[in-house]
C-alpha cells in the first residue's frame, strides 16, 4: 500500500467530506484490478501492469526472498557477493556482455541498472526501453539468467573479490565503527546483528567458490522469487513471456526451510554510550521493545492504520515545534512506530543533540510523547491532520493516469516480501472519503495511549562526537532521565489561534501590458505593468502539478567580501523565520490541506523565487511569493535557533575526513579567496548579524525589478493570467542593480599536488580536478558531457572491472558561462592506500587513450542511446521544461534548441569527443589532492561498565 508508506514520511492533512454508509470492517481488501498477477507451477510469483508513463519504457524487477540472514558461517557477505556475480557472466551473457548490451540500448550502469541486498531480500532493478520490441524479451532473459543462470566461474569470482572488498572499505568510518557496538544491543543478540549484508573481510578474501555456489543453489529458487513487469507493454504478451522464461526454473529436491530470525525479548533496560571523534552528529535514541508487525488485510485494519498515521503526524508536529522554541532542547527530533526487519516494528524516539545537551533532549522528546499519551491531542490538531491526509490521497488519485512506472514496482515488491495490500488508488481514495471523516478524537487519543510505551524495558543510546564540545552523558543518567520523564505529570499542549488564510485581501493588482506566444514551444510570455516578465507553459504531463521559478542576475556577487558570510546564509536564515506574522510551522498549520511551497534564494550570481503547487493552489503559491518579497519576517529567537544548529553541525563537520579533503581541494584550487565556500567553522557563524541579513533581503529580494518568472504545469491560461497580474504584477519593482560582478575567483594554473592525512580507517581518496577558461556553447557543453560519460565508462572498466582498484570511480564535469566561461572536470577515486598510484596511473592511461585514439564508436553510441531515451522521457516532464527554459534565458540560448536535442545528439562524433579530451584534459594544468589515513590504526574496544541496570560502552578513539 504505497500510500500508507509515503504518508509516514509526508507532512500530513484537506476538506472534510460527507460520509456515506461505512463499509463492513471485516471486508477483505481487494487486489487492484489493473494488476495481472499469479503464480507459475514452480511457485514463482509475477506482477504485471500496463502503464504508459513514461512511454516506450518498462520497469523490470527480480525480487528474491534471500538476504544475508540466510548465510551460513562460511558465507558471511556472500548474499551480497552473489548479487555482484549476477553481472559477471551467466548462461546467455558472458562476462561484460550484459552491461555492454544494456548500455547499447540506453540503460546506464549504476543510475538505471542496479541491485541491492539486505538482511531478508535481494532485489534486481532493470529499466528497459522498449522502442524495439525484442528488448522486453531480452530483458526478461536477463532476469531469467539472474534467477538461475549465473555461472560463478572461479576466475570471475576471484576478479570480483577486490571490487566487493573496495565496497566494504568505502563503507568504513565512524558510523560503521559505532554500529558494530550498537547493533548487537539493538537486536538483543538476534542473528540480524551478526549478518550485515556487506559481510566480513576475512571471509570475502578467502571463501571457497563452492560456498557462494551453495548459497545460490539453496536460495535462488522460484518459490522464493517474484518477477515484476510494469510499463508500456501488452499485459497478455508480457504474461506469456514471463511464463516462457520462468516456468523452466526448478526448486531443489530437498529445499532448506526459509525462516526469519527472531529478536529476543529485552529482559532489562540498559543504556549505552558510544563515541567516535569522526561522528557526524550527536544523537540520543530511546528504543522500546520490538513487537510483531502485520499489514492491513481488511477494511477495518486499513482504517486502524489511518488512525495510527493521524496520531503519528500530530506527534511529529509537536516535536517539530519544540525545536523551534527559544533555547530548544534539541536540534531535531522524532517519535514514531517504525518498521524494523521482517515482521517486526518498534516505537523509537530520537533527537539530534544541540548545545542544551543530551539529557534535556531525552527529557523533552520523551515528555512530549507522555503529554500526548496522558492528555491526547486537540480537535484543531486532528482537523489539520485529516486535511493533509485527504489532500495527499487526492493528489495521488488526480495523478493516477500520470503515475510513473517506477512508483508501482516498489509497491509490488513490498506486497511480495511483506504482504502489503494493494487495493489500488481508486479504492483507497474511496476508503479515505468514506472512513476519514468518521475518525474521532477519542479514537486517535486512545490509539496514542496504547502506542506510546511507558514503563517498558528499553535501550537508551547516545552516539556522538566527544571532541565537539558536547558533554557526554553517563549511562545511568540517561536511563534515569527517561524514567523520570515517563512519570512526569504533563500540562496541556497550547494551541495558538491562527488565521484561516495567508492574506486578508489581495494586493493592488498590476496589468498585463503585452502578450506574445511561441506556438512551437507552447509558451506564452507576459510583460506586466511593473516591468516583470512571466513565461507560461501549460502542459498535460501531470494532472495536478504547477512548478514555478524566477531569476535575475545579482546575488552574492554584489556584496563586498566582509559581508559574504551574511549573504551566504541569508537564504536559509530568511526561510527559517517564516513570512508576515507566521513562523514556518504556523504556515504549515494555516496551509493544512493545500499542496503548496515557495522558497527564495540568493545565489552566487543570481537570485529569485521558486515553488510548486497543485492546480487548485496556484493562488496560494503566488501569495507566498508576494509575502516573502513584501513581508519578510524578523524573529530573533528563530535566528538564534538557526545559528545554534549550524554551529553544532559545523563542530561535527570539522571532524569528518571528507570535509578536510573537500576544503583542501578547494583551497588548493582557489587559494584562500574569501568567496570560496568551505566547510563552515563555528567562529564564522559568530559573525552573522540578523540586522544585516534583513538588510540584504531589502537590497536584493524586496524588488521584482528585472525578474523573469516561469510557470510550467497543469493550468488554464485564461484562469492563471488574472492571478499573475494580481500577485506578480502587484509586486514592488523599484530599480536595482540586475547584473553580477565577476569577483575573479579563478582556478590555479599549472600542476599542483597535495597530500593530507585524516581518518582512522585504512582507506584513501584521490581527487583530481581539471579546470580553466573555455568557449561556451550548447554544442560544446554536449561534447564535454559526452567526454565525461565515456570517461566514466572507461574508468569503470579499467579500475573496477579489470583491476579491482575501486568500487566506483566518480567523474563529473561541464561548462559554465557565469561569472565567466569556464570548464571543470572532477575525478574521485576512493581506493586502498597501497593502490593510490595505480589508480591514478590507470585513470591517466584511459585519458591518454581518449586523446590519442578517441572513444570507441560503441561507447559513444551507448551514451547517445541513453541521452535519446532520457530526452524522450524528459520532454514529458514539467521539471525538465522549467529548468531548461530558465537556463535558456540565463545563458542567452535560443529556447527552441530544446526541441532539437535529438538532432544535436545524432550529430555528435568520435572526433568531437577526441578533440574535447585534448582540450579539457590538460596534463600541464590540474590539481591533485590525495587523502591518506592517519598513521594510527583503529581499534574498537567496547568498555562494558555495568551501572545498575545500564551498560555503558565506548568506542576508543
Amino acid at each position: 500500500m504505497k500510500l500508507l508508506k509515503m504518508l509516514l514520511a509526508a507532512t500530513l492533512v484537506c476538506c472534510s467530506f460527507v460520509a456515506s454508509a461505512a463499509p463492513d470492517p471485516a471486508t477483505p481488501l481487494p487486489l487492484d484490478p489493473q494488476i495481472r498477477s499469479g503464480k507459475l507451477a514452480n511457485g514463482l510469483t509475477y506482477y504485471i501492469q500496463q502503464n504508459r508513463r513514461p512511454e516506450k519504457r518498462v520497469e523490470l524487477r527480480l525480487v528474491v526472498k534471500a538476504g544475508s540472514v540466510l548465510e551460513d558461517e562460511d558465507q558471511l557477505g556472500l548474499a551480497h557477493f552473489t548479487e555482484h556475480m549476477a553481472f559477471n557472466g551467466s548462461t546467455h551473457f558472458k562476462r561484460h556482455e550484459l552491461i555492454s548490451w544494456l548500455q547499447s540500448v540506453g540503460v546506464k550502469f549504476g543510475a538505471d541498472l542496479n541491485a541491492y541486498t539486505s538482511f531478508d531480500e535481494t532485489v534486481y532493478m532493470l529499466p528497459i526501453p522498449v522502442d524495439r520490441k525484442e528488448n522486453l524479451d531480452k530483458g526478461l532473459l536477463v532476469l531469467e539468467d539472474w534467477a538461475q543462470g549465473v555461472t560463478f566461474n572461479d576466475a570471475d569470482i576471484e576478479s570480483e573479490r577486490g571490487i566487493v572488498l573496495e565496497e566494504l572499505r568505502l563503507g568504513k568510518g565512524a558510523t560503521d565503527r559505532m554500529n558494530k557496538v550498537l547493533l548487537p544491543k539493538i537486536f538483543n543478540g538476534s542473528l540480524y546483528a551478526r549478518r550485515l549484508p556487506i559481510g566480513k573481510a576475512e571471509i570475502l578474501k578467502s571463501f571457497k567458490p563452492d560456498a557462494i555456489r551453495r548459497f545460490y543453489k539453496d536460495w535462488y529458487r522460484p518459490d522464493l522469487m517474484a518477477v515484476i513487469v510494469v510499463g508500456d507493454i501488452d499485459p497478455k504478451e508480457a504474461e506469456r513471456l514471463v511464463a516462457s522464461h520462468f516456468s523452466k526454473l526448478v526448486n531443489p529436491a530437498n529445499p532448506r526451510p526459509r525462516t526469519y530470525p527472531t529478536i529476543p525479548e529485552r529482559k532489562e533496560s540498559e543504556a549505552i554510550v558510544v563515541t567516535d571523534r569522526e561522528a557526524p552528529s550527536n544523537l540520543v535514541t530511546i528504543r522500546y521493545p520490538f513487537t510483531e508487525r502485520s499489514e492491513s488485510k481488511t477494511i477495518g485494519e486499513y482504517r486502524d492504520h489511518m488512525v495510527e498515521l493521524l496520531s503519528a503526524a500530530m506527534l511529529s508536529q509537536r516535536i517539530a515545534e519544540l525545536s523551534q522554541q527559544s533555547n530548544p532542547p534539541f536540534l531535531q527530533g522524532f517519535s514514531s512506530m517504525a518498521k524494523a526487519v521482517h515482521d517486526y516494528q518498534a516505537f523509537v524516539s530520537s533527537a539530534v543533540v544541540g548545545k542544551a545537551g543530551a539529557l534535556p533532549a531525552i527529557r523533552a522528546v520523551v515528555a512530549e510523547g507522555e503529554r500526548a499519551r496522558q492528555l491526547g491531542f486537540s480537535a484543531a490538531e486532528l482537523e489539520r491532520a485529516k486535511k493533509n491526509m485527504m489532500r495527499f490521497i487526492e493528489n495521488l488519485y488526480n495523478e493516477r493516469d500520470k503515475t510513473e512506472s517506477s512508483a508501482y514496482v516498489g509497491e509490488f515488491t513490498r506486497h511480495f516480501l511483506d504482504g502489503e495490500s494493494m487495493p489500488g488508488i481508486e479504492n483507497e481514495y474511496s476508503y479515505y472519503k468514506e472512513l476519514l471523516p468518521g475518525i474521532t478524537l477519542e479514537e486517535v487519543n486512545a490509539q496514542v495511549r496504547s502506542a506510546i510505551p511507558v514503563g517498558q524495558k528499553k535501550l537508551v543510546i547516545f552516539m556522538g562526537n566527544d571532541k565537539s564540545g558536547t558533554v557526554v552523558p553517563q549511562a545511568t543518567q540517561m536511563l534515569a532521565t527517561v524514567e523520570e520523564a515517563e512519570k512526569a505529570t504533563m500540562s496541556a499542549h497550547e494551541e495558538k489561534t491562527l488565521a484561516a488564510n495567508l492574506m486578508a485581501q489581495p494586493p493592488k493588482a498590476g496589468r498585463i501590458v503585452k502578450e506574445t506566444s511561441d506556438k512551437l514551444l507552447g509558451t506564452t510570455e507576459l510583460l506586466l505593468s511593473n516591468g516583470v516578465k512571466v513565461v507560461l507553459k501549460p502542459t498535460d504531463f501531470k494532472n495536478d502539478q504547477v512548478l514555478m521559478t524566477s531569476t535575475r542576475f545579482g546575488g552574492q556577487s554584489l556584496v563586498e567580501e566582509g559581508d559574504i558570510v551574511n549573504a551566504r546564509y541569508a537564504t536559509a536564515i530568511l526561510s527559517s523565520m517564516g513570512v508576515g506574522g507566521y513562523t514556518p510551522l504556523e504556515l504549515q498549520k494555516i496551509l493544512a490541506g493545500r499542496s503548496v511551497s515557495s522558497a527564495l534564494a540568493i545565489g552566487g550570481v543570481a537570485e529569485g523565487y521558486g515553488g510548486g503547487s497543485s492546480s487548485g493552489d496556484v493562488e496560494t503559491m503566488l501569495q507566498l511569493v508576494y509575502l516573502q518579497m513584501t513581508q519578510p519576517r524578523r524573529d530573533q529567537a528563530l535566528f538564534d535557533v538557526f545559528i545554534d544548529k549550524q554551529q553544532e553541525q559545523a563542530r561535527n563537520a570539522q571532524a569528518r575526513p571528507e570535509a578536510v579533503l573537500t576544503d583542501t581541494v578547494r583551497t588548493t584550487m582557489f587559494g584562500n579567496h574569501p568567496r570560496v565556500s568551505l566547510t563552515p567553522r563555528p567562529e564564522e557563524l559568530d559573525g552573522i548579524r540578523l540586522d544585516r541579513v534583513m538588510a540584504l533581503q531589502k537590497e536584493r529580494l524586496s524588488s521584482a525589478y528585472g525578474m523573469t518568472f516561469f510557470l510550467v504545469g497543469s493550468f488554464d491560461l485564461a484562469k492563471i493570467k488574472p492571478l499573475i497580474a494580481t500577485y506578480i504584477g502587484g509586486l514592488p519593482a523599484a530599480k536595482i542593480a540586475t547584473d553580477y560582478k565577476d569577483r575573479h575567483v579563478r582556478a590555479v594554473r599549472g600542476v599542483v599536488k597535495k597530500e593530507v592525512r585524516r581518518g582512522r580507517e585504512q582507506k584513501s581518496q584521490v581527487s583530481i580536478a581539471f579546470a580553466g577558461e573555455a568557449n561556451f556553447s550548447v554544442v560544446e557543453q554536449m561534447r564535454l558531457r559526452a567526454l565525461v560519460e565515456i570517461m566514466q565508462i572507461k574508468a569503470t572498466e579499467a579500475l573496477r572491472e579489470q583491476r579491482g582498484l575501486v568500487y566506483t570511480a566518480n567523474i563529473s564535469g561541464g561548462l559554465a558561462l557565469h561569472p565567466y566561461a569556464n570548464y571543470s572536470i572532477n575525478i574521485g577515486l576512493p581506493t586502498a592506500p597501497e593502490n593510490v598510484d595505480k589508480a591514478i596511473e590507470a585513470t591517466f592511461a584511459e585519458i591518454r587513450k581518449l586523446q590519442e585514439k578517441g572513444p570507441e564508436e560503441a561507447d559513444l553510441a551507448k551514451v547517445k542511446e541513453n541521452w535519446t531515451s532520457n530526452y524522450r522521457k524528459a520532454l514529458r516532464e514539467n521539471g525538465w521544461w522549467l529548468v531548461n527554459l530558465k537556463l535558456a534565458l540565463v545563458d542567452k540560448i535560443d529556447p527552441r534548441l530544446l526541441l532539437r536535442q535529438n538532432e544535436m545528439i545524432a550529430s555528435l562524433t568520435v572526433a568531437d569527443v577526441q578533440a574535447a579530451a585534448k582540450r579539457y584534459f590538460d596534463f600541464n594544468n590540474y590539481v591533485q589532492v590525495v587523502m591518506h589515513p592517519a598513521e594510527s590504526k583503529p581499534e574498537a574496544r567496547p568498555d562494558a561498565k555495568p551501572e545498575g541496570q545500564a551498560d555503558a560502552g565506548k568506542l576508543a578513539d
